[in-house]
């Protein structure tokens, strides 16, 4: 229909044809791509994947993830035609026909860049593996050593979960809307604009808040980085000049160190040194363990279980290291085969599996070898005088500084689209980019060398933004979802006591309402006394 054209209004599924785009990312609203696949359908078949209807709002699907690594967030639509606008219909739209998965794999197979089961699981494991783990020694010595080992597998356990929560109710949201994809913060906006009446008006402000975390913590990691590097560094040089300077002159010289990598746009160009980075990563894990079991203390020389004060620290170290659920969905946005992403034996659980046991190991390990001694970074506890262990210090340097563009670059995707449009030219845009990028990194920069202390900056940035993402916001959204499900597409009539006609969180079925309460009171709990306890512990060494 062309622009200006009236049409009597009909419902949606009785219009005569329209246009479907199976090729994702090569349309955009109200046009065809060259090269998409278009076909018509004829009267009366399911809702279509894209609609060509004038709506006041629109999704953006994210593009293929880059080999550099999974954290990729979507950009503005001006920077690239990958990017793909839908439009929904949440009161007239019932689900569609047929698997969300098989829609998935059969347009997957069009995508060049989409990347295999294996790749999608190296890509989860690297992601996972950070500063994170090298601070779990430390969380142990908060929590006791059994404890902490059972600590870290529950927190584990239920971080997994929401991670499924997560894609479930990405999918539910996708055959709603009839988008073929969604993020983080596009999942909890389709959740509030399509669940009940009452809760539509606040879906913007559900985005701000997940985009808010997710700047908090993507900051938050640069600032750990920072302090990182600088204390590792200054391990390795204090040994050969003991009158060296302070550590806030090596954060500056990390920081200059820096300014070249934050000014890199594309993730593409850090495609090898990613690699690089992982082959570092692999190699010094090895040696830190062959170093941990060399005379090994007993098991009843630690204490089983901690003060219940210390508690709160172990609780937001733990989740900062878990912490993965942001990258979950871009992940499987771009495997070829995605219905082979979730299930008791798909790629997130064996990734998971992988990644905590290393997380246990580690935490275990390092606190029954260290004890009490043990360091925000178990890379400071190595000998300061084998050439052995000062190279690990150096590999994980170089691994955190490539890891810096990766994380500072998910914050940059959030923020430079809505501060753009204070510059009036494109060649102004460019330049301005550069010069954001770089006060935001000395903003970084200011955090680390204020807080210098790993292990209590780690500890703040896990309670205060990691536990909302990873455990309050999935259980909050799967409540939204449901609450916007008709009733005989997703639930079972033997969970409900109440009508079909009820509407709302009342027809929730009772396992879903006691699940996410649990999770939702558990995560509350380690964000509040977590917080207070960081900041109080940052009050106090100042």
């Amino acid at each position: 229909m062309a622009d200006g054209e009236t049409k009597e209004t009909t419902p949606l599924l009785s219009e005569p044809s329209v246009v479907r785009v199976t090729n994702v990312g090569q349309a955009r609203q109200g046009e065809i791509g060259a090269g998409s696949i278009v076909a018509t359908e004829p009267q009366g078949a399911p809702v279509p994947l894209v609609q060509q209807l004038k709506q006041p709002s629109s999704y953006t699907i994210p593009p293929p993830v880059g080999s550099a690594g999974p954290m990729v967030m979507p950009a503005d639509e001006e920077d690239s035609s990958q990017y793909k606008s839908y439009q929904y219909q949440p009161d007239s739209v019932s689900l569609q026909s047929g698997s969300h998965q098989d829609l998935l794999a059969s347009d997957r197979s069009l995508m060049e860049s989409a990347t295999s089961n294996m790749a999608t699981l190296m890509h989860l494991i690297k992601g996972n593996l950070g500063t994170g783990i090298l601070a779990l020694p430390k969380a142990f010595s908060f929590a006791g050593l059994w404890f902490g080992f059972g600590g870290m597998l529950f927190i584990g356990c239920v971080a997994l979960h929401c991670m499924h929560t997560l894609v479930n109710c990405s999918h539910i949201l996708c055959k709603r809307t009839g988008n073929m994809s969604l993020d983080y913060a596009d999942v909890i906006e389709v959740a509030l604009k399509t669940g009940p009446m009452r809760l539509r008006r606040y879906s913007q402000l559900g985005r701000n808040i997940v985009n808010g975390f997710l700047i908090f913590t993507q900051f938050g990691f640069c600032c750990v980085y920072i302090v990182f590097i600088a204390s590792n560094v200054k391990e390795v040089i204090h040994h050969f000049h003991p009158d060296d300077p302070p550590i806030v002159v090596y954060e500056v010289l990390v920081l200059v160190a820096l300014i070249p990598l934050v000014c890199v746009r594309s993730l593409s160009i850090m495609a090898p040194f990613s690699a690089f980075a992982n082959v570092l990563t692999v190699t010094g894990m090895v040696i830190i363990f062959q170093y941990l079991i060399q005379d090994i203390p007993s098991t009843s020389s630690r204490p089983a279980i901690s003060s219940i004060s210390n508690m709160p620290m172990f609780f937001g170290t733990a989740i900062f290291a878990v912490e993965g659920i942001s990258l979950v969905l871009p992940l499987e946005n771009n495997m070829k085969k995605p219905e082979e992403f979730g299930g008791w034996t798909g790629v997130l659980n064996l990734g998971m599996t992988i990644v905590m046991a290393m997380y246990t190991a580690v935490g275990f390990y390092g606190y029954l070898q260290f004890g009490e001694d043990a360091k925000g970074s178990i890379t400071l506890n190595l000998p300061k005088d084998e050439w052995l262990y000062l190279s690990v210090k150096l590999m994980f340097c170089v691994v955190i500084y490539i890891s810096y563009s990766i994380q500072f670059y998910v914050a940059i995707k959030i923020i430079w689209p809505k501060t753009r449009h204070f510059f009036s030219s494109k060649s102004s845009h460019t330049k301005g980019e550069y010069v954001f990028r770089i006060c935001l990194a000395v903003v970084t920069f200011g955090i680390a060398a204020g807080i210098p202390h790993l292990d209590l900056l780690i500890s703040l940035i896990g309670a205060a933004a990691s536990t909302a993402l990873a455990l309050i916001l999935p259980a909050l959204i799967q409540m939204i979802t449901l609450a916007g499900e008709p009733l005989d597409d997703y639930f079972d009539s033997a969970d409900l006591e109440l009508s079909g006609e009820v509407q709302g969180f009342l027809r929730i079925p009772k396992r879903y309402i006691i699940k996410n309460l649990a999770i939702f009171l558990f995560a509350m709990l380690g964000w509040v006394t977590g917080t207070y306890s960081s900041l109080r512990a940052i009050v106090a060494v100042f």
